[in-house]
């Protein structure tokens, strides 16, 4: 009975995470275009017909329609179901991983906003200021939330709980955008080119918001590991030019992630080993 439970659970945010990486797709085409979220409804970019509510079931309607409009049979790019797909996934690891409410919901919005950011730096080489400046507030926010809880938890108080949480996030932030622009500097100037875009900061600036300057670095050391590992590959295999960019974001993003799920495991495992050298 437990299991079948718990299986209920995960169907439940998986569906929940699913919906919310269908309204992703609406964002990651309509901020760069400049249109509304809400109007007009969803609707096929080819025939601007609306799309029906048993059509618009994250995954399954694509799966049903077989990848095409109903109505004009022009073709519907697979990755829309799969950015619902990975969105309800990365739901239910965030709900597995983080049992209690606050942190969940706090991750799950974390994970959304960085899914949105990736996918739109490798539609447009851009991370819209709509979407870092709004992250950054509700990352704030989240540290707000959280400093009350383990305050009162620890009977610390929840404003100085709040108060020390926040000066955490602040820091991270800090630390975030002057940290990108050195990196953005140092790489100009070795390359002869520009190495960044300012957006690639603001989202470091965003993600140390939530993470804390700790988690930060370790998500900017990974970023840095798997950018220069898929960008290197790339320019080795001939699939792009030493001179061609590279959207950076994605990279922040996923670094971002698995510091979400395994960061203080990391970080505990890495000064364990660094204890142990030293002894």
């Amino acid at each position: 009975m437990e299991l079948i439970l718990e299986g209920l659970r995960a169907l439940i945010v998986f569906l929940i995470g699913a919906s919310v990486g269908s309204f992703l797709n609406v964002v990651v085409y309509r901020i760069p275009a400049g249109l509304s979220l809400l109007h007009p409804p969803s609707r096929c970019p080819s025939c601007l017909t609306p799309i029906r509510p048993y059509d618009n079931v994250p995954v399954l309607g694509w799966l049903w329609l077989g990848g095409q409009c109903r109505t004009c049979k022009a073709s519907i790019s697979p990755r829309y179901p799969l950015v619902e797909l990975i969105t309800g996934l990365l739901f239910v690891a965030v709900a597995q991983s983080f049992a209690l409410p606050l942190p969940a919901v706090g991750y799950w919005a974390l994970v959304s906003w960085l899914m949105a950011l990736a996918l739109i730096d490798l539609d447009t080489l851009t991370l819209p200021n709509v979407l870092t400046q709004s992250g950054l507030v509700a990352g704030l926010v989240f540290q707000a939330a959280m400093g009350w809880s383990q305050g009162v938890a620890t009977g610390q108080g929840g404003l100085m709980g709040s108060a020390a949480a926040v000066m955490g996030g602040v820091v991270g932030a800090v630390l975030g955008i002057w940290g990108l622009d050195l990196i953005t500097f140092v790489g100009s100037v070795a390359l002869g080119q520009t190495a960044m875009g300012g957006g690639d900061a603001k989202l470091a600036a965003m993600m140390g918001a939530w993470l804390g300057w700790k988690l930060l670095l370790l998500a900017g050391f990974l970023a840095c590991v798997l950018g220069a590992f898929v960008g290197g590959g790339a320019i080795a295999l001939g699939l792009l030019s030493r001179r061609q960019p590279i959207p950076f974001g994605p990279f922040l993003a996923l670094g971002a992630i698995l510091a979400v799920f395994f960061g203080e495991s990391l970080i505990r495992g890495y000064l364990g080993l660094f204890w142990g050298i030293v002894q």
